[in-house]
């Protein structure tokens, strides 16, 4: 059974609103054998109602949706929705390379995050992250679940760092390093 960490950033989580979102998000478990941690946020910002969701899959694969609209219950709805396009357009491909039982795979997670208040230094956020060992399509995968524009991953037969990313055109490069 998942565990939901629900909060709010400018609206108070009514007793209704959050199982609401227990019951739609939870939804997404039907589809994985563990689902560690279901993280939702839910804010307002002027007319915007926006809804975030990242689920965590044991076995390192992270799915993340949000969206917004100008109703809550529709801005989860809709969050719902995009969450289980990305899961069906990727589960074939999943299965396929996955068959113990439910949908696995390894990927980097993220261990902490560190935010740099100084106003001089350009950088604002630093992640570090553990990367795990894969093949360039798992990383493509993983890439597109996320919904990111890159993905670093480590080579499952060379042990090199590489970077997958979309390119304008719609297909996707690799950056592998030497050195």
């Amino acid at each position: 059974m998942a565990t939901f960490n629900i909060r709010g950033k400018n609206i108070e989580i009514s007793k209704a609103l959050r199982e609401y979102v227990e019951k739609r998000v939870g939804k997404i478990t039907k589809y994985f054998d563990n689902v560690d941690e279901i993280s939702v946020l839910l804010s307002v910002e002027k007319e915007r109602q926006i809804v975030e969701v990242t689920a965590e899959v044991r076995g390192g694969l992270i799915l993340r949706g949000q969206e917004s609209t100008a109703d809550m219950y529709t801005s989860i709805d809709l969050v719902v929705e995009k969450l289980e396009r990305q899961i069906h357009k990727q589960k074939t491909k999943l299965e396929r390379r996955f068959r113990n039982g439910g949908i696995r795979t390894e990927a980097f997670t993220e261990s902490k995050i560190q935010v740099d208040t100084e106003a001089e230094s350009p950088i604002v956020k630093t992640k570090h992250f553990v990367v795990k060992p894969m093949d360039v399509q798992e990383a493509i995968m993983q890439m597109n679940l996320l919904n990111h524009n890159f993905f670093v991953f480590r080579d499952g037969q060379t042990e090199q760092i590489c970077v997958v990313y979309k390119r304008n055109a719609g297909a996707y490069g690799l950056l592998e390093f030497e050195g």
